[in-house]
């Protein structure tokens, strides 16, 4: 071994002798010992497997899925309890493409830390999930640490910044340090994100300078995350954000060593949130110039990727003058062809504003202008709304508010986007600015102020559109806004709303730290005895929460508002002398019901131990079962079974049998079809057929519903698919929990063994603790059972049409 070079240390264990040990010594004296190599500081992850990141890598893929703050479905399953089940997104993820899996806990009615830890260690018990790395993903330090205690293998921290200068910044790093953990560093430090390329490339540049050079971090386990936000938002300044971001990898790539650059992908195509062909034409563009200026790495759905080259030619072209920031006029441009692509009925070609609107009623046309955006009309339509109307103020709170609220509800739909929104602000404000000389006009001196609102995005948080949207929505409405901007500490929303003598102080947050930061502000409020009315909004913030965590901490109303379009209705109410004490006792009627239904949702469900469990299965009386055997098991494989004239296959599988059923038919398949929850993929809620006559809904499932049938007859009629099925039989017996699966008669060979799981809610008296296993006959009776299975698709060749 010596002489062959392979030794670098050669020594004896505990009670090897002296004269052993000189023994060895004398046989390698003179033997050079194996040269390390040298290793090339590349980032080197791992879960159960590893992950080497190289300069001839290709694009990582972080699975943002296992995510309480980005997915509805993890999110639900979580609060649920239901850990399991919150498993198979994670699974579905690696099967997917996800080189690394995103876990984030950060959820205000969740126990985030005790959530992270549970969920890290079922994901560690997983060997087909735990074989990839994990991103530990939190706003929250403790929870990040809590995270780094559990994860085998080389994880990656998501994130720190230098947000709160620079001794917290070098004391979490050495932290993640001592873990043998990467970390992604956010380009944030004590002034905010960064949103511009110089920005970006300054504080990512001072980060590294420190990690490297004070810290001792490698350079090749930073990661940095330039911020990825929002473009086609309709707001000119975020016209640049897609090239400032490119731009930075770029930079970062040429005067930053080793170090990686990631980023969440899904941000950038906020706006048009709904509209998912859209959003994945954006990732994809984005991704492809990213990854060409130097971006390793993202945080993405990776079983929804669209791939660069496969865009529609218009489509592409068009997001690409968005994220290139190519055209002044990039986000009108593609919301002309946007509705082509939602797939739900939208238009064949670009939208072309008609003129036959201008022939329905006034209020139809008024909403018509405002959910389009259209500013051509609306002087014309406000003024004569006003002679119709008691007193300018009436147009504002009757047809225009009528109109706003519809645009809320579609937004909330994911029928409008972001983009949308602003330009029926943009109409509202118009319209506004024509009835303000005559409501100055028609004011008296005892007329009531519309009143004066503070608003600001909550200290630790930078974002600002849906704030900026209310805020245009109230000024509309002849509210007086007071906007202090993000990352604004309680202290000084106190101070400005004492010193300008505010009515309503609205708070606004997009994370979840934003959450734990409102309820200081109404602890705040309380302890200085104020009882100003307290609006909470934003994207974390919910009903639920606000009702258990915000509102019991002060004494002074406080009101959730879901959207923008609300918002002008909270006020009024808020401030109208007739209806305040009403509302606000309503209100907290309703909270306090909120309260009670999650309180009885937190008592733990009543389990009864494993033991218990199985102490009590479903009762058969085994003695008298005599199993039926199947007479498909006296097939042989030369057999012809006739199936109505589809092709059958017979495999023997030991003394079972497999049914191969090959090519049916697709029409025998059709009258099969589920439409209720074909609907329910769409996003639209509903029981078939009488979703098709629902007052809401009917028009648009009627339209999808002649789609699919087109559709449907082009897959019959061109043969798009094909439908195959297998069955199998085989001789079985239970064993506990588990179905052991024969290969012979004799039960001599086990071919496979299924694991069941078995119900653990204590029953009432007469009901059980089922599990699937309990329907076969019990290995110690003596007697052959059997097990039934199958498995079908009708999905051979959607690959081929899909890239067609």
């Amino acid at each position: 071994w010596a002489g062959s070079g392979f030794l670098n240390i050669v020594g004896g264990c505990r009670g090897t002798t002296p004269e052993h040990i000189r023994a060895i010594a004398d046989v390698v004296r003179g033997v050079a010992p194996r040269q390390a190599p040298e290793i090339a500081p590349h980032c080197r992850l791992s879960g159960l497997e590893p992950l080497n990141i190289g300069p001839e890598s290709l694009f990582i893929n972080v699975g943002e899925r296992a995510n309480v703050t980005g997915s509805a479905k993890f999110k639900r399953l979580i609060l649920q309890g239901s850990y399991e089940e919150a498993l198979d997104l994670c699974r579905q993820q690696v099967e997917d493409g996800a080189q690394i899996i995103d876990v984030n806990m950060d959820e205000g009615m969740l126990e985030s830390g005790q959530a992270m830890v549970r969920f890290l260690n079922l994901v560690a018990a997983e060997p087909d999930i735990a074989r990839v790395p994990v991103m530990i993903d939190s706003s929250k330090w403790e929870i990040l640490q809590a995270g780094l205690k559990c994860i085998q293998g080389k994880g990656v921290v998501n994130s720190i910044s230098l947000k709160e200068g620079e001794a917290k910044f070098i004391e979490q790093a050495r932290v993640i340090r001592r873990y043998g953990a990467a970390a992604i560093v956010m380009a944030f430090d004590e002034q905010g994100q960064a949103d511009t390329l110089a920005r970006k490339v300054e504080i990512c540049t001072r980060a590294y300078r420190i990690l490297t050079e004070q810290v001792g971090f490698p350079a090749e386990d930073i990661i940095f995350d330039p911020n990825v936000f929002a473009v086609a938002t309709g707001i000119e300044t975020h016209n640049g954000y897609g090239m400032a971001f490119i731009e930075a990898c770029r930079e970062i790539t040429r005067t930053l060593p080793h170090a990686l650059i990631s980023g969440g992908i899904s941000n950038v195509s906020f706006s048009f949130r709904g509209n998912n062909l859209v959003r994945e034409a954006i990732h994809a563009v984005f991704l492809y110039h990213a990854i060409k200026a130097g971006l390793s790495m993202g945080i993405v759905n990776a079983g929804q990727l669209a791939i660069y080259d496969e865009l529609p030619e218009a489509l592409r072209d068009r997001v690409e003058d968005v994220i290139l920031n190519r055209c002044g006029d990039a986000t009108e441009r593609l919301l002309e062809v946007a509705e082509q692509y939602r797939g739900d009925g939208g238009s064949a070609g670009p939208r072309k504003e008609e003129l036959a609107w201008r022939e329905w009623t006034l209020e139809k046309r008024l909403e018509h202008a405002l959910v389009k955006g259209i500013t051509e009309y609306i002087e014309a339509d406000t003024e004569e709304a006003r002679q119709q109307a008691g007193s300018s103020i009436e147009v504002i709170e009757g047809q225009l508010m009528d109109g706003m609220n519809l645009v809320g509800q579609l937004f909330g739909d994911g029928k409008m986007f972001l983009p949308q929104v602003v330009k029926s602000a943009r109409v509202m404000k118009k319209s506004v600015a024509y009835l303000e000389p005559f409501i100055k006009a028609e004011k008296s001196a005892d007329a009531a102020s519309q009143g004066k609102i503070l608003m600001a995005t909550v200290k630790g948080d930078v974002h600002d559109i849906g704030k900026n949207i209310v805020a245009v929505v109230l000024q509309c409405n002849s509210y007086e806004v007071i906007d202090l901007g993000v990352m604004v500490p309680a202290e000084t929303i106190l101070q400005q709303a004492r010193e300008h003598k505010v009515d309503i102080i609205g708070l606004s947050g997009l994370i979840t730290p934003s959450l734990d930061e409102m309820v200081h502000v109404a602890k705040e409020m309380q302890r200085l005895q104020l009882r100003i009315p307290l609006m909470i909004g934003g994207a974390t913030t919910s009903q639920i929460h606000t009702a258990v965590k915000i509102d019991p901490q002060y004494d002074g109303p406080v009101v959730y508002v879901p959207d923008a379009s609300r918002a002008v209705g909270v006020a009024s109410s808020l401030l109208s002398g007739a209806q305040r004490d009403k509302y606000i006792g309503e209100l907290r009627q309703t909270y306090q019901a909120a309260r009670e239904r999650h309180a009885a949702q937190q008592h733990s469900r009543d389990l009864a131990s494993l033991a218990q469990a199985r102490a009590n299965p479903v009762p058969i009386d085994w003695q008298r079962y005599r199993p039926l055997l199947p007479a498909a098991l006296a097939w042989e494989e030369s057999s012809p079974v006739d199936r109505s004239g589809i092709p059958v296959r017979i495999r023997r599988k030991g003394a079972g049998i497999l049914i191969g059923l090959n090519d049916i038919p697709l029409a025998q398949i059709v009258p099969y079809i589920d439409w209720t929850f074909f609907f329910h993929a769409w996003e639209l809620k509903g029981r078939y057929p009488k979703i098709l006559e629902d007052a809401a809904k009917g028009e648009e499932a009627r339209k999808l519903y002649a789609d699919a049938n087109a559709m449907l007859r082009r897959i019959l009629a061109e043969k798009w698919l094909q439908a195959d099925a297998v069955i199998g039989l085989f001789p079985a017996n239970s064993l506990g929990d588990d179905i052991l699966v024969y290969t012979d008669e004799a039960h001599q060979r086990t071919l496979a063994t299924f694991h069941f799981l078995r119900k653990q809610g204590r029953q009432p008296e007469g009901k059980f603790n089922e599990c699937l296993a309990d329907y076969i006959a019990p290995a110690q009776q003596g007697q052959t059972d059997y097990l039934g299975a199958f498995a079908c698709t009708a999905g051979t060749g959607i690959d081929a049409r899909v890239k067609a």
